[in-house]
């Protein structure tokens, strides 16, 4: 350990530090000032800027609304800039919410009738808005009106509520949890993807000279490789790169990037703490597997919702993990990495 290690509020730990879904307020604030403003400067998701850029011009042509766009996919791949991207080409304001904040249908009634023509309305996390709130948003997505509900019981009246036009922007990480007839009111569904190395070196010189880092492009190539195929991570590592650079007197080197990146405890394939954790479990204690979640979870003391959505979907992308009706067991791969070994082909088959 280094001495400014133990000091240096820059070099806290490292468990954070690839975790998508991880967004403090001053990260928000950075991040924000990373955005791309337009969908010619947004980089990656080729297929997508394409759809929406056609979607786009089509409703300028007529002079209406947009259709009702979902973003699905997974944190950090850019859902948020993309919402912000339609206002911006659509010349219109941005409402921003969440489904978590919208737990009743008071709730979105207020936030539907105060939307201004034209208004691009969007709705993070829009799998857990409440039910009551969803069959509310059915009629305001098809017809711009909702109803009202006054008095209680048998003397209780609907009160009819025309809304101004506006285009509802969804996102969600799990599109399997909406329900049909929300999911089929939106007029265009993107499908986003993790990135590839070379797309994410591209988003990372731009944040670099957006951030002002002189970094060699080895190094930017470095960063991209250990991202789990997400800008957002890609961008944060970039900064710890920066703050390594400034700390210790040197360029943003690729040495440098590499003791950044060990000293946060991410490694060549992007695993952090809690993946190798998780892995070593597996591995040393269970012999491999099967193993199941809640057993994972306790083992690494870890609540097993982290475990099911941040650390087992990047583990079995990047194939050292499989996850089988009777639990969790480490691949073929996953033994190589850890530079163990076992009788896999009689354990896993040709499969694995």
């Amino acid at each position: 350990m280094t001495a400014f290690e133990d000091t240096d509020p820059l070099f806290g730990g490292g468990d954070d530090v690839v975790n998508p879904e991880v967004e403090s307020e001053a990260e928000i604030a950075i991040e924000g000032a990373l955005r791309p403003k337009s969908l010619a400067e947004f980089v990656g998701q080729r297929k997508v800027r394409g759809q929406l850029q056609l979607l786009l011009d089509a409703a300028a042509l007529q002079n209406r609304t947009p259709d009702h766009i979902l973003l699905a996919g997974p944190p950090g791949l850019g859902k948020t800039t993309l919402a912000m991207i339609v206002a911006h080409e659509s010349g219109q304001p941005l409402r921003l919410t969440s489904g978590p904040a919208i737990q009743h249908g008071g709730d979105l009634a207020a936030v539907l009738s105060s939307l201004v023509p034209g208004e691009v309305l969007f709705i993070d996390e829009i799998h857990r808005m409440a039910r009551s709130a969803e069959e509310m948003l059915y009629l305001a997505m098809e017809d711009f009106r909702i109803d009202i509900m006054v008095g209680k019981g048998a003397g209780a009246t609907s009160i009819p509520l025309d809304l101004a036009p506006f285009t509802l922007v969804g996102a969600t990480t799990r599109a399997g949890l909406l329900p049909n007839p929300l999911r089929d009111r939106f007029g265009f569904t993107a499908h986003l993807e993790f990135y590839e190395t070379d797309e994410l070196v591209r988003v990372l010189h731009r944040a670099a000279a957006l951030l002002s880092v002189d970094i060699e492009e080895e190094a930017l190539r470095e960063i991209a490789s250990r991202s789990r195929g997400t800008p957002r991570i890609a961008n944060r590592l970039l900064r710890r790169v920066r703050d390594y650079a400034l700390v210790t007197g040197g360029g943003a080197t690729l040495h440098a990037v590499r003791a950044a990146l060990e000293l946060y405890d991410v490694d060549e394939l992007g695993l952090d703490r809690l993946d190798r954790a998780v892995m070593n479990i597996i591995l040393e204690r269970f012999d491999g597997g099967p193993v199941g979640l809640n057993t994972l979870a306790v083992s690494v003391g870890e609540e097993a919702e982290t475990i099911e959505a941040v650390v087992e979907p990047f583990l079995v992308r990047i194939g050292l993990l499989s996850r089988t009706p009777r639990g969790r067991i480490a691949t073929k791969a996953g033994w190589a990495h850890f530079g163990l070994s076992r009788n896999a082909d009689a354990l896993f088959g040709d499969d694995l």
